[in-house]
């Protein structure tokens, strides 16, 4: 069985373009997926990249042409100025985290939640009641919003040294953990589709 790594940031655009197509593909050829929750502030630090808030004009306004592009060909609804963006993304990613852990729910689902909130929603993911709602929504205990901090907080900083020792660099990222090949963006899942079907 095949091992996929997927390295994610809950206020990330892209990762919530990404919709649920890894998890489409992770079960048509039998794969695990690994839900690894990053900074990606920080990411961006300790990778050489740049934050939103310091790229230059150029960059930012390709990004608001490409995030609305996208959404149109994906036909997934965007708003691309939301209310609550950026937005502290440790309380959610501690309750992914905690999930995982915890099971019995529909983890994707619960990304794709979080993701879609920011994006689709103007949800606050940062608000206790809101990652509550979450998390019910798709199976899982809202107390994990609590029982989760501690556990959340120390795997939220080994996911990113994680992620920097992978080649990570943004997110979504996925790495195939059996043939060390990896794929950034959601633009490349493709590629990861045809990449699973040669193992």
């Amino acid at each position: 069985m095949a091992h996929i790594d997927y390295y994610l940031g809950t206020i990330s655009p892209f990762s919530y373009l990404a919709g649920d197509r890894l998890e489409k593909i992770a079960d048509r050829h039998g794969a695990q997926i690994t839900y690894k929750p990053v900074d990606l502030m920080q990411l961006f630090d300790r990778t050489g990249g740049i934050r939103p808030a310091d790229r230059h004009a150029s960059r930012m306004e390709y990004r608001a042409q490409e995030l609305p592009r996208w959404a149109e060909h994906l036909g997934m609804p965007l708003n691309l100025k939301p209310a609550h963006w950026p937005v502290n993304m440790a309380p959610s990613s501690y309750a992914v985290i905690a999930a995982q852990q915890a099971g019995g729910g529909d983890l994707g689902g619960l990304v794709q939640g979080f993701l879609r909130a920011v994006w689709a929603e103007e949800r606050d993911i940062s608000d206790d009641g809101v990652i509550r709602e979450i998390l019910a929504a798709h199976g899982f205990d809202p107390a994990l919003a609590d029982k989760g901090l501690f556990v959340g907080a120390e795997t939220y900083g080994r996911n990113l040294e994680q992620a920097v020792a992978d080649g990570a660099f943004g997110a979504p990222f996925y790495v195939v953990r059996d043939s060390g090949q990896r794929f950034w963006g959601q633009d490349r899942l493709d590629f990861l589709d045809r990449h699973l079907a040669t193992l």
